[in-house]
């Protein structure tokens, strides 16, 4: 994309995961309102890029892509040549300001010899020689909040800082299709089940989630499982259990039809997981259940949502699993597994009773 060169361009270096994607919404947008007519750019991962397609706050995403172990790994910049080639695309923009948002000491590495004058990110990894300003990372906060730090520390006033993605009317269309060519009429309440985590041992059993499902159905609900193509042979293991008015989506949808379904759920329950971020995003009602992990940091960010958390004295743990604990008689961790169906279900009941519209409102 072709722009000013009398503009002050700006570099926010933040890939990865779909969570910390759909979690740097906040700062882009306040940075954007301080900056109206700045050039910014957006270092992204292919894999995630698609949950912020639409952002109104940035000109450009640029996908950075070396070889890793995580699933959005493409592995465009996989030789040193490709990664001399990106930096050396990245220092003929010649960006006045780089924000490095992602911890590591290879994304200060790549904000230094990106050329720009000023480098603000986290004071980690012994990299702030790198910076010109480094900033304090809190973990007893939100990453919400820590992004939004990097900003202050700047000098740059933040108002907000509400997430929000966007989806087109055509996959709004796509998405109700979807619903409808699944046997799901136009005026049924819809909760959305995730029962699936990047790390299987953080996740609720699918046993409890297709109890879940059938409780919901009962109090006049219809679930809708949710899941990437990944995910299908785990929840083979346990669909039937899921009762026969359960919608079973799992590797059926994209990513991007997921987010506008997503819009359509009265209720989100799921595991510590990117696409429980997304529910936030959208707005909805959202119960979040976490075991090992402390949601202080990468909990819902929602102020419609409720935590189930089961502290134990090794909560949160280093996530070396059965090294530190025994696993209960379903392969999960104690502090997981001491969550019942019942607290889920209460809590759900509890979250759709307090977000329902008001008369006046209907």
């Amino acid at each position: 994309m072709s722009h000013d060169n009398a503009k002050k361009k700006i570099l926010v270096l933040r890939y990865r995961f779909i969570g910390d994607t759909i979690l740097t919404v906040p700062f882009l947008r306040n940075l954007r309102l301080a900056e109206p007519d700045a050039y910014i750019a957006w270092v992204v991962a292919p894999g995630t890029a698609a949950v912020v397609d639409g952002i109104p706050y940035v000109d450009e995403l640029i996908c950075w892509d070396p070889v890793t172990i995580h699933a959005d790994s493409r592995g465009t910049h996989k030789t040193l040549g490709d990664k001399v080639k990106f930096i050396r695309d990245l220092r003929t923009r010649r960006f006045d300001k780089v924000y490095v948002l992602k911890r590591s000491f290879g994304s200060a590495l790549i904000g230094y010899l990106s050329g720009a004058r000023k480098r603000i990110g986290f004071a980690t990894e012994g990299r702030s020689f790198l910076l010109t300003k480094s900033v304090p990372y809190r973990h007893d906060q939100h990453e919400v909040q820590n992004f939004l730090d990097v900003l202050r520390a700047d000098g740059v006033p933040v108002i907000d800082d509400q997430l929000e993605y966007w989806t087109s009317k055509i996959e709004e269309s796509q998405a109700e299709e979807l619903l409808t060519s699944n046997g799901v009429g136009p005026g049924e309440k819809l909760v959305a089940l995730h029962p699936f985590s990047s790390i299987i041992e953080r996740g609720w059993h699918l046993d409890n989630f297709a109890e879940l499902a059938n409780r919901m159905t009962e109090s006049g609900y219809r679930p809708l499982v949710l899941g990437a193509p990944n995910d299908r042979g785990l929840y083979d293991t346990a669909a039937d259990k899921f009762g026969a008015k359960t919608v079973d989506l799992v590797g059926k949808s994209s990513l991007r039809i997921t987010m506008a379904l997503l819009k359509r759920c009265a209720l989100f329950v799921g595991n510590d997981s990117g696409v429980m971020h997304l529910a936030a995003a959208a707005d909805i009602p959202l119960v979040a259940i976490f075991g090992p992990q402390s949601p202080v940091k990468f909990g819902p960010w929602s102020r419609r949502a409720t935590v189930i958390y089961s502290q134990f004295p090794c909560s949160p743990c280093r996530q070396k699993f059965f090294t530190e604990c025994e696993p209960s008689l379903h392969g999960k961790p104690e502090c997981i597994e001491s969550i019942t169906v019942a607290a889920v279900d209460a809590a759900c009941k509890e979250l759709l009773t307090k977000t329902a519209p008001k008369p006046e409102e209907i």
